[in-house]
């Protein structure tokens, strides 16, 4: 990131400890790289993007920007020890009277990846490598095979949506706030997952991660793929730009074994292109009798989750999950697929899904037995809305709204989804970053509005929507709040404010009925 996209004072990323710098020519051998001559022996310790975080010994990537480009900030970043910048050409040009120690390269993306990765000691190779992609589901299925691995006996790391993890607990660092960080911070994290005693990583591979080349310099042992439902337009404009983005994941190049859930359409395309080309080799995951690792039969269970009988490979399983609904099911699946094909024990891992909780999952507020049932879920997408309402039986009451600066075109199928599947929905603000949050709800609102025997209120803020919501609700109806999750803060008007679902839930009722404290 360069300076102008980012105006906040910098935090440092996680960095590995007592690596050597190596010369800047061995780290770019035989990658498409000219050097200038103040660049050829240049000892490189570093690979930074930001030229405000950059130091001494420290390889500038200098990119283009949203606003300007990051060649701009190259004698800046020099001034505070950068030994070289690494940029393209025409970030060249723009330097080009500085005389800076530069490496220009036609695809400096790819390029800062690599060279990350062989600066940082190729710390991928040492640890069973699990990448997941897909619209939803991805973190999920991250929290179930680390939950699986760890009843196995493995350390492992895990990477995606709500943060980093080591062994279970979370690795502190300020770089959190995208689901795939950059290449830069990417392989430097893998060697501090590695040098913290991690033998196995579990990582989301996100759609714009993978078109930024951000997890170039790598190869996962097994990729899998959830599902393809409408997100991130925005910035890939057309599904089928954001479907080939999730596609270059089940490459031979990025993958040694793929997992596929065919019961999605775009999965059966994404198999169908493995199968042609004969690698990687794949196995198919889903409901339909003809998949691989098969899901036959589920049921809840007493504790809210689900019991599952699946026919793996051949071989029948039985096994509980602590979270509910059909897509939970399907993401056990994929689960059980990744830990069969990786070799793992499956005796020994399958007992640590019944244990797996998932914050902003369908995670369940427990407000006491005379209440409602209220679950808080991430889905801010329509396949997502769909899939969380259809997990709650009973009457339905739906709080959800949509994020401002983000693809506006979904704004009025989530609202229709929502009303198709909820008794009452509630429309409110998500993240409205710089948008007109009135203007954002309108949108959701007139998807909502206009199903029959549907109650459709525009809840404004989200405090009050979600008091409102509350003080409908009964003891039995089932209570959806959607689209922020684990999320702890709401960004309006570009400034981040305390707001965490389940606190404020949880506060709420506690105010309305004192008597249900310390049930």
């Amino acid at each position: 990131m360069n300076s102008t996209d980012n105006p906040t004072p910098i935090n440092r990323a996680l960095r590995p400890v007592g690596l050597p710098a190596r010369p800047l020519n061995e780290l770019c051998a035989g990658l498409d790289v000219t050097l200038s001559p103040g660049a050829l022996q240049a000892l490189v310790g570093d690979v930074e993007l930001d030229s405000r975080a950059a130091g001494p010994g420290t390889l500038y990537i200098a990119l283009p920007g949203t606003r300007t480009h990051g060649a701009r900030f190259a004698a800046q970043a020099v001034a505070h020890g950068a030994v070289a910048v690494l940029t393209d050409p025409v970030g060249a040009g723009l330097v080009s009277g500085e005389k800076l120690p530069l490496a220009v390269a036609p695809d400096p993306r790819h390029v800062m990846a690599v060279i990350a990765a062989r600066l940082f000691g190729h710390p991928a190779r040492e640890m069973l490598m699990i990448g997941l992609t897909g619209t939803n589901g991805k973190t999920t299925t991250a929290f179930l095979v680390e939950a699986a691995l760890a009843a196995a006996g493995h350390r492992v790391g895990t990477i995606g949506t709500i943060g980093f993890r080591l062994g279970g607990q979370p690795l502190p660092s300020a770089r959190t706030t995208i689901t795939t960080p950059e290449s830069s911070d990417l392989h430097a994290l893998f060697a501090v997952m590695r040098q913290g005693g991690a033998d196995a990583v579990v990582m989301e591979a996100s759609s714009v991660a993978l078109a930024q080349k951000r997890v170039d310099g790598l190869r996962f042992d097994i990729a899998a793929f959830t599902n393809l439902g409408r997100d991130h337009l925005d910035f890939h404009k057309t599904q089928e730009a954001y479907f080939e983005a999730k596609a270059t994941l089940f490459t031979a190049a990025m993958c040694r074994q793929a997992v596929i859930n065919t019961d999605d359409p775009w999965g059966r395309i994404l198999a169908g292109r493995a199968g042609r080309a004969g690698r990687p080799p794949f196995v198919s995951t889903g409901f339909d009798p003809a998949r691989n690792y098969r899901v036959l039969a589920w049921r809840p269970t007493p504790g809210g989750g689900e019991h599952i009988e699946m026919d793996a490979a051949g071989r029948p399983l039985s096994f509980d999950i602590a979270l509910p609904g059909r897509y939970n099911v399907a993401n056990a699946a994929t689960c059980v697929a990744i830990l069969d094909r990786a070799g793992v024990d499956l005796d020994a891992a399958l007992p640590g899904l019944a244990r797996a909780q998932v914050p902003g999952r369908m995670q369940h507020v427990d407000l006491g037995p005379q209440a409602p049932r209220v679950y808080v879920d991430f889905a801010h997408t329509p396949q997502a809305v769909e899939s969380a309402l259809a997990a709650l039986p009973g009457r339905r009451i739906v709080v959800l709204g949509a994020g401002g600066d983000r693809d506006r075109a979904k704004r009025e199928p989530m609202g229709r989804v929502a009303a198709e599947h909820a008794d009452v929905v509630i429309v409110t603000d998500d993240n409205p970053r710089s948008e007109d949050p009135a203007a954002i709800r309108a949108q959701v609102l007139a998807g909502a509005q206009g199903h029959r025997g549907v109650q459709v209120l525009d809840g404004q803020d989200r405090q009050h929507a979600l008091e409102l919501a509350l003080a409908m609700a009964q003891p039995g109806d089932a209570l959806a709040v959607l689209g922020k999750g684990h999320e702890k803060t709401q960004e309006i008007e570009g400034v981040l404010h305390p707001f965490d679902d389940v606190a404020v839930i949880t506060q709420l009722w506690g105010r309305m009925h004192p008597e249900s404290k310390g049930h």
